[in-house]
C-alpha cells in the first residue's frame, strides 16, 4: 500500500460516509465489461464538482490489491453484479491527481518527474527483484513486472488535464507531460502491461499535436456520454428520491439545478444539489467550484457572434454550435464555437447533441453568467435590458399596440446579432426581448407539452413573485395572425399544465408578417 500504487479505500470510505452519498457504483460494471480488451482506455471527462474525484478513488477502492473492500460495497448496485468478485482487489493499480502533484512537485516543470519518481520508488519497493536498476521509468518498470508476473495493472489518472488547463503557456512541461502519457499508455508494449485505464478531467483528449500520445482513449464527455451518462452527476430519479427523503420540493430543485441532457438523462450538478439540501438555500453555488473567474475573459472574446449567443442564451434560447473545432486546450480558440465548446466541458452550458445546439441550464447558471456579463459592463446587454423591461411592463399592462411595437424594434434594431428569417429565428427574437422577465420568472420553458399540443413558451413566475407576476403562455405565428396564435393557445387548452399554478395566467399570440416586416399581438387574461 502506498501514495501511488495500491492505495488503500480510506479516500472512497470517507465518500460513502458523507451524510449524502449516491451509489454510482454502477459504473464498475461498465469498466469491468471492457477490463483487459481493447475498450479499456477511458477518458472520462466532466465539469468541477461532478464527482470525478469521488469516481476515480472508488475505481481505485474497488482494484487495489492494497486494500479489502468489499464489505464496503456490500449494499451498493456493483455487488449484485456477478463480475464483482471476479475483478474485486485483485490488480495493481496506480493512482495520482495530476493538481494535487504539480502542487507537492513546486511546480509545473517537476510534476513529471515527481509522478514517475514517486510511482518507480514505490514499484521497487514491492517488486524490487525483477526491476532491473538501470530502469529509469515507471512505465518501463511495469512493463519488467508484467513479464516476470503475469501482473497487469490498472491506471487512474484524476485531473488528467490539468498541465493543460493551468498551464496552458508552459509548453515544455506540456511536452515532458504528453511524452510520460506516450510511454505509459501508447503501443504494443502498455497493451500488456495496462489492464484498465481511466483518466478524469475537464477536459476531452487534446487533439493536434497530442492527439498521438491518448487516441487510444475512448472519451466519454458532456457532448456525448454515451455508457456513463447515468453516472456523470446526479439524475432525476436521484433527486426526486434526495427531495423525498430531506422534504426538499423537487419541482424548485429542478428549475434551480436541472438541464444538463446526457443520452436519456436529464443531470444536476451534485454540488448544488448536495448544497440545497443540507443548506436548504435556494441560490448559486456556482462560484464556489473555483472556475468562475476564467469565464469573465472567455465570454468578452472579440468574435463575431459571440456575445449575441451569450445574450440569446441568457434569455432563454438555445443556439446552434459546431463543437468539432475545439481543439480541447484554452488557447486554440479560433471563434466562437470554440468558446462555447469551451463553456459545455466547464459545465456553464449545457448541450443537446440532436439538434447540436448550446443552451444555459438552469436558474444557477443563468445568474452566472449575468454577474460574468457585468463584469465588463457590457453595452449590448444593458440596451437588451431597457428594452426589454418596457416591453415586461407593457406585456403586463395589456398594451397590446405597444408589446408588438417593443418587440418589432428589438427584432429591427438587433438584426446584426442575431439572424431573422423563420418562425424559429423569431422564437430567439421573443426570448431576448422578455431578457429583463428573468428577474422575476424562470427561464422559459420551450415547447411545454400542454392539452392537445405544445405551447412555444410558458414563463412562470418564481415563488416570491407570483402574487404580483402572473404566468405568461406564448405562441407565436408566421404569416398568419396574433389571432391565430391566441386561438390556438384556446383551443389546444395550452393552459392545463398550469392548472396546479394556482395564479393568474396571461396569454400572449404573436405575428410577423415577413412581407409587410409588421408584429401585431394579442393579449388576453385568464383568473
Amino acid at each position: 500500500m502506498g501514495r501511488f500504487v495500491n492505495p488503500d479505500n480510506s479516500a472512497f470510505e470517507a465518500a460513502v460516509s458523507a451524510k449524502i452519498y449516491v451509489d454510482k457504483t454502477g459504473l464498475i460494471s461498465y469498466t469491468n465489461r471492457v477490463i483487459n480488451t481493447i475498450d479499456a482506455y477511458i477518458c472520462n471527462s466532466r465539469p468541477r464538482r461532478f464527482g470525478k474525484s469521488i469516481t476515480a478513488d472508488m475505481l481505485t477502492a474497488y482494484y487495489s490489491r492494497g486494500c479489502d473492500s468489499k464489505e464496503l460495497f456490500s449494499g451498493y448496485a456493483i455487488c449484485k453484479e456477478h463480475s464483482f468478485e471476479k475483478n474485486l482487489n485483485k490488480y495493481d493499480v496506480i493512482h495520482f491527481d495530476v493538481q494535487w502533484c504539480i502542487i507537492d512537485a513546486g511546480g509545473a516543470d517537476s510534476v513529471v518527474s515527481y509522478i514517475n519518481n514517486g510511482i518507480l520508488n514505490e514499484l521497487r519497493d514491492e517488486y524490487g527483484d525483477v526491476i532491473p536498476h538501470d530502469v529509469q521509468t515507471a512505465y518501463g518498470a511495469m512493463s519488467y513486472i508484467r513479464e516476470a508476473t503475469g501482473n497487469r495493472f490498472v491506471v487512474i489518472i484524476d485531473e488528467w488535464d490539468a498541465l493543460i488547463r493551468d498551464e496552458a503557456f508552459d509548453i515544455k512541461a506540456q511536452e515532458q507531460y504528453i511524452n510520460f502519457l506516450r510511454g505509459m499508455f501508447k503501443g504494443t508494449e502498455p497493451s500488456r502491461y495496462i489492464a484498465l485505464a481511466f483518466l478524469t478531467g475537464i477536459l476531452p483528449v487534446k487533439k493536434l499535436k497530442t492527439q498521438s500520445a491518448l487516441n487510444n482513449f475512448d472519451e466519454f464527455t458532456m457532448l456525448s456520454a454515451a455508457q456513463l451518462s447515468e453516472y456523470i452527476g446526479f439524475t432525476d430519479e436521484d433527486v426526486r428520491g434526495l427531495c423525498s427523503h430531506y422534504d426538499v420540493d423537487y419541482e424548485k430543485v429542478k428549475q434551480w439545478y436541472d438541464g444538463y441532457v446526457l443520452g436519456d438523462y436529464q443531470v444536476y450538478n451534485p454540488k448544488a444539489v448536495v448544497s440545497v439540501l443540507t443548506r436548504r438555500d435556494f441560490v448559486s453555488y456556482w462560484s464556489q467550484t473555483g472556475s468562475y473567474d476564467a469565464i469573465v475573459p472567455l465570454i468578452n472574446m472579440d468574435f463575431d457572434g459571440l456575445k449575441g449567443a451569450i445574450i440569446e442564451m441568457i434569455s432563454g434560447a438555445q443556439v446552434k454550435v459546431d463543437v468539432t473545432t475545439f481543439q480541447n486546450d484554452i488557447v486554440s480558440f479560433a471563434g466562437r464555437d470554440d468558446v462555447i465548446t469551451y463553456l459545455i466541458h466547464l459545465g456553464y452550458l449545457g448541450y443537446n447533441s440532436l439538434t447540436q445546439t448550446a443552451f444555459v441550464p438552469n436558474e444557477e447558471l443563468r445568474q452566472e453568467l449575468v454577474r460574468a456579463t457585468r463584469q465588463k459592463k457590457w453595452d449590448e446587454f444593458i440596451n437588451f435590458q431597457n428594452e426589454s423591461h418596457a416591453l415586461l411592463e407593457s406585456t403586463l399592462d395589456m398594451d397590446e399596440q405597444a408589446v408588438a411595437a417593443g418587440i418589432e424594434r428589438i427584432h429591427t434594431e438587433y438584426a446584426s446579432t442575431i439572424e431573422y428569417n423563420n418562425e424559429n429565428s423569431l422564437s430567439s427574437v421573443l426570448t431576448i426581448a422578455y431578457l429583463s422577465s428573468m428577474q422575476f420568472y424562470f427561464k422559459p420553458i420551450r415547447e411545454l407539452p400542454t392539452g392537445r399540443g405544445f405551447a412555444d413558451f410558458i414563463y412562470i413566475p418564481k415563488p416570491e413573485y407570483r402574487e404580483e407576476y402572473p404566468a405568461l403562455v406564448v405562441e407565436l405565428k408566421w404569416n398568419k395572425s396574433a389571432d391565430t396564435a391566441l386561438n390556438q393557445i384556446r383551443n389546444r387548452n395550452y393552459t392545463q399544465s398550469l392548472e396546479q399554478y394556482g395564479g393568474n395566467i396571461l396569454l400572449v399570440g404573436i405575428n410577423y408578417d415577413k412581407k409587410s416586416k409588421a408584429h401585431t399581438c394579442r393579449i388576453e387574461m385568464i383568473d
